[in-house]
């Protein structure tokens, strides 16, 4: 780092008025500056390559690709790459799988601005700080059920409102092989209809329907 450029960082947002504001906050430090900006995970892996700025922040949700895909991508290339992710989702898969991905970090956008560059100086000192909620949800997870990666696909077309013989259609299996997964699924979870499990893979981060 130079006292010329600072913590140079690449803001990933699809919306221009959040990436106006964590620009606005960047803006406001001696030690930072916002190098590039992108709207989506293959903008975002593209400037990477052309700026390789210091830090990233990441949101999850965006077109094109979205930001767990995205760092693969970016860690894929550059394995040096310090991602923190700021996301409003707050389920404990998508914590979990932000950080396996290889996130440094993950923020929620309720995140005060002084806190959001505390953390930026953190990450770019090479540590990994997790705020205490999102620690926490990562500590329930493990208390949690898994799913089989079969599961998981049938959890998601129920999320879709598909019955057991479109479940089986969609993923070629067998209608009993489909209720068979349905029944475990409801029954990793200790619920007794489907309503309940999609509204627990929703709160969980499994399933998203926005």
């Amino acid at each position: 780092m130079t006292e010329k450029t600072g913590i140079r960082i690449l803001l990933v947002d699809d919306h221009p008025l959040l990436r106006d504001g964590l620009r606005a906050c960047i803006g406001a430090e001696t030690d930072m500056q916002v190098v590039a900006e992108a709207s989506n995970g293959q903008e975002a892996l593209e400037l990477f390559g052309e700026h390789r700025p210091d830090i990233t922040l990441m949101d999850l949700k965006m077109p094109v690709m979205g930001g767990v895909q995205a760092i693969q991508a970016i860690r894929g290339q550059f394995a040096l790459a310090r991602v923190i992710v700021l996301s409003t989702y707050e389920g404990d898969e998508d914590i979990h799988l932000a950080l396996e991905a290889g996130a440094a970090t993950y923020l929620l956008k309720d995140t005060l601005s002084k806190d959001l560059v505390r953390v930026i100086r953190a990450v770019f000192a090479g540590e990994r700080p997790l705020p205490a909620p999102v620690a926490q949800r990562l500590a329930d997870r493990m208390l949690q059920p898994s799913l089989t990666g079969r599961e998981l696909d049938v959890l998601r077309l129920i999320a879709q409102g598909l019955r057991n013989k479109e479940i089986a259609a969609r993923l070629g299996i067998g209608e009993e092989t489909a209720q068979g997964h349905v029944r475990n699924i409801l029954s990793k979870f200790g619920l007794h209809d489907r309503t309940e499990a999609v509204a627990v893979a929703v709160r969980r981060g499994i399933v998203h329907l926005d």
